[in-house]
């Protein structure tokens, strides 16, 4: 028992340095000794639990996006209105607080193009993100009213994360001309459709 408490606290501290460390260097400057020593575990046990330094950065990713995921479903759970759900969404897109996941899912992103099974791993990450997404955009849709026979949800979805993933890689760099223009249009469209769809239901 003992045995199994101080590996699972080794892996803890192990994962923690790495998401840390790939906030702040970058995959690419991170070393097996950089990495123990701030995990503070013996640089030895990163490879004994983990295999490889990308075990180790794909952990990582997955276990954030676990966190991210948890509180998405939790938000689209709620009975508030889907234009509520939204503008909290994208309140989270465009938080300072949120750059941590996003720079090192864009990390990992750049780090898989060249590495087969990395990339599937990441994939799969992504679909997570997708079965968060679609059935809230059902939901969604239907409380707005849309067509989905013109706008199927998956592309709905797809176009979300099309332009979120947009969003976030050009505010990574710095840049955000437009973003709030963008926001704001989405906003006045989905005010449109909600109040459209509500006086067809009066009648």
């Amino acid at each position: 028992m003992a045995v199994s408490l101080a590996r699972a606290e080794a892996v803890e501290a192990i994962l923690d340095g790495a998401e840390s460390l790939l906030v702040e260097v970058g995959y690419s400057a991170i070393t097996t000794r950089k990495l123990a020593e701030r995990a503070g575990v013996n640089h030895g046990l990163v490879h004994y639990y983990f295999g490889s330094m990308e075990e180790v950065f794909l952990q990582v990713l997955e276990r954030y996006t676990a966190r991210l995921t948890d509180r998405q479903r939790e938000l689209y759970a709620t009975d508030a209105p889907f234009i509520e759900k939204w503008r909290t969404a994208m309140e989270y897109l465009v938080d300072d607080g949120e750059a941590d996941y996003q720079k090192i899912w864009f990390e990992l992103q750049a780090m898989a193009w060249s590495r087969p099974e990395m990339r599937a791993r990441v994939a799969r990450i992504f679909a997570e993100w997708q079965s968060v997404l679609v059935p809230a955009f059902r939901a969604g849709v239907r409380e707005l009213g849309i067509d989905t026979r013109r706008y199927p949800v998956e592309v709905i979805v797809s176009l979300v994360i099309t332009f979120n993933e947009g969003v976030i890689l050009e505010r990574l760099m710095g840049v955000d001309s437009g973003h709030a223009q963008l926001l704001n249009t989405i906003e006045r469209m989905l005010v449109r459709l909600e109040r459209e769809h509500a006086k067809g239901a009066v009648r």
